[in-house]
């Protein structure tokens, strides 16, 4: 944008002594700036920062709505409510990838990453192994407990207690969900697997209305883990793995280049898409080059219409995590035109907020649904429904 012309600058005394005194109002109207400058000037202050006042306030929509009219991380949350928003309504129904990375189990946010999923608010998931290990392992009926960071980690090895920051597992209860995840891949036909083959198996045992992975199964959304081996859920398959190959058969394995097949059919046959990202990791660095991975297809699709991220990580070290949405576009993986917000604030806080907005406003409920047919590794439909 072309900068505004200006007088050269004067030293405060001199803007004094050509200002213009309004002695009825106390103050001075100074004239060192052109009318383009002065015209400039009053575009850049139009919008007055809006206090938060908690007196109006009964609603997470409404804190939600505030925040985005205030500033700092406040305003970016807001702004990351609002791009959501956008996915969701915008008329040509882009498909919205939610990448889920962190202790958010731990954290407690597991019903609401199910809401979610529920409510329609996503249509496709990557996530790390540990988030669906977990999701699986609270299904099973094991719980997570309140714990103390504090506390001497040598008493609770020798306990067989494992702990995330300040949120204690039984490891025997893990121990006993690995080998059980180890015994159900010995009912699946021998063979390759996607993660996503894998895990829509296991999803359709769980009995949980709570769980992730059940809700995903029962909207028929498919959820991916490119780094499935990474956690208690290949170290479950490792064991099923290493049965099989003392006893001389063959077992289930995943090929994770069939996930990067499977997920990039996803992108090349939407319309548009959309990412949600909490946290980074893997599930960001996984969506984002599904996008790249469309040339294969001999297909360009612009990068992501919109975006937004929740994280703790910051950009200044380099890496993919804390990478800016800006920064994605030089790689074609967001679009130059794209709407997108990134809120630096831990997603056991901002999660529920940006969520829960969503959720309240129904945004989820006015969309249709997807659908997904899969003769893998080929998706052979994704067509909207209802």
């Amino acid at each position: 944008m072309k900068a505004a012309q200006t007088t050269p600058k004067l030293n405060a005394q001199s803007r004094i002594e050509t200002a213009d005194y309004q002695k009825d109002q106390g103050y001075y109207v100074f004239q060192d700036l052109t009318p383009e400058a002065r015209g400039r000037k009053s575009e850049i202050l139009s919008q007055p920062i809006e206090a938060i006042d908690l007196e109006k306030i009964n609603t997470v929509e409404e804190l939600v709505r505030a925040y985005g009219n205030a500033s700092i991380q406040a305003r970016n949350l807001g702004s990351c409510a609002q791009v959501w928003e956008q996915m969701l309504t915008d008329a040509d129904r882009p498909t919205v990838f939610l990448g889920l990375a962190g202790p958010l189990i731990a954290a407690g946010l597991r019903k609401v990453i199910r809401d979610i999923i529920h409510c329609g608010l996503v249509d496709c998931v990557v996530s790390t192994g540990a988030i669906l290990y977990q999701d699986i392992y609270q299904a099973k009926g094991f719980k997570h407990y309140r714990g103390d960071p504090k506390i001497d980690d040598r008493l609770l090895r020798d306990l067989y207690v494992d702990r995330i920051y300040d949120t204690y597992v039984d490891e025997d209860t893990f121990w006993r969900l690995d080998c059980s995840i180890g015994r159900f891949a010995d009912t699946l036909k021998p063979g390759l697997y996607s993660s996503r083959q894998f895990l829509e198996a296991i999803s359709a045992t769980l009995n949980d209305e709570n769980s992730i992975l059940a809700a995903a199964h029962k909207r028929g959304i498919p959820v991916f883990s490119p780094a499935i081996n990474d956690s208690s859920i290949g170290i479950g398959i490792t064991e099923h793995y290493h049965r099989c190959v003392r006893e001389g058969r063959q077992g289930v394995v995943i090929d994770s280049i069939r996930d990067n097949y499977e997920l990039t059919q996803v992108v090349i046959n939407s319309k548009a898409t959309a990412a949600v990202y909490i946290a980074g990791g893997v599930p960001k660095n996984f969506i984002n080059d599904s996008v790249v991975m469309s040339y294969i297809f001999g297909k360009d699709t612009g990068g992501h219409r919109y975006a937004i991220q929740l994280t703790t990580d910051v950009p200044h070290w380099g890496g993919l995590s804390g990478s800016t949405l800006s920064e994605a576009t030089s790689w074609g993986k967001v679009s130059k035109k794209a709407s997108h917000a990134m809120c630096f604030v831990e997603p056991s806080v901002s999660l529920p907020l940006v969520a829960g907005y969503c959720v309240k406003r129904g945004l989820g409920r006015k969309r249709p649904a997807l659908q997904f047919s899969w003769d893998s590794p080929r998706l052979t439909s994704l067509k909207t429904v209802g």
